[in-house]
């Protein structure tokens, strides 16, 4: 299927779409949105190109984007080159010293830093942490038999505002320490609601490898647009929701419930699917929020529109 270029679309057409991001970029400018980048969208070049014009237009518009990554598959293929053989345990990675080293290396010094260069290519924007840098995330060990498999105790989001005051979208890898420096490897989801929960941000975004939350896991038309957080939550506790949603969804209710005005589900399989989620009225994912949509978006007064 062919989709067709912008630049043969009708004139008429693109003022609409113009117009339709006008309330949204309004809105959200100078308001913080946390991206949670991963899954396909991270390993498919074209996607990975997508991805950062996205958080660049973001940027230049006025929002101030943040972006949490993590990379568990490119972990697992580096532990095969290097014939170790990973364990799990209820689905999560035992992580011994040699593990973590590897964790640190692919998720610091190649995913992290993949990202910030594909950034950059727009101009010098984006700048890689680690949750170990500045004490930017305190960690905890969340069961000593899967070693340093970490949790979130604290979010210190001074080197963040610092970042974001000059301008500059942080780019974090999800390496914690505790109080002794001993680092921990913690949930991508789970970092990405801590930090928007400590930034007071207006959004956290979670690209997925799936639509969105469906009623129906098997039927991809069930897609759930907007959901209240209480909701969310009668699906996990009756167990309708399973497998790799739960850290997602978690981190939704939780960052939707502590201040975060909306937390959204979105598949970053779909090129500039960020831009569809934001600054569209349909939206393209499920939005996780207690707070009613915006209303009357074109009702500007003109002296806002006055230079």
């Amino acid at each position: 299927m062919t989709t067709e270029s912008p630049s043969a679309l009708p004139a008429s057409t693109k003022s609409d779409i113009l117009l339709e991001a006008l309330p949204y970029i309004r809105q959200f400018r100078d308001k913080v949105v946390v991206v949670k980048y991963g899954g396909n969208a991270m390993v498919d070049p074209s996607l990975a190109r997508a991805f950062a014009d996205d958080i660049v237009l973001m940027r230049s518009v006025g929002m101030l984007p943040v972006v949490v990554h993590g990379g568990g598959p490119q972990i697992g293929e580096l532990m095969d080159r290097l014939g170790k053989k990973p364990e799990f345990r209820d689905g999560l990675r035992v992580t011994d010293a040699e593990t973590l080293d590897i964790a640190r290396m692919v998720l610091v010094g190649k995913i992290n830093r993949d990202i910030v260069s594909s950034i950059n290519v727009h101009g010098p924007i984006a700048v890689g942490l680690s949750g170990e840098d500045a004490g930017l995330i305190l960690a905890s060990a969340r069961n000593p038999d899967l070693g340093f498999v970490g949790d979130v105790e604290a979010v210190n989001p001074g080197i963040i505002l610092r970042l974001l005051a000059e301008g500059l979208v942080p780019v974090v890898s999800t390496i914690g320490a505790d109080v002794a420096g001993q680092a921990y490897n913690i949930n991508a989801d789970t970092v990405a609601g801590a930090i928007a929960v400590a930034l007071e941000a207006e959004k956290v975004v979670y690209l997925t490898d799936v639509e969105g939350l469906l009623a129906d896991v098997d039927d991809p038309d069930t897609l759930i647009r907007r959901i209240t957080p209480a909701d969310v939550q009668h699906l996990l506790d009756d167990g309708t929701l399973t497998g790799g949603m739960i850290p997602k969804v978690a981190a939704c209710v939780h960052a939707a419930t502590h201040g975060v005005r909306s937390a959204h589900m979105i598949n970053g399989t779909t090129p500039h699917v960020l831009l569809l989620e934001i600054f569209t009225d349909e939206g393209i994912g499920t939005m996780v929020s207690d707070h009613p949509p915006v209303t009357d978006p074109l009702d500007i007064p003109d002296e806002e529109l006055t230079p």
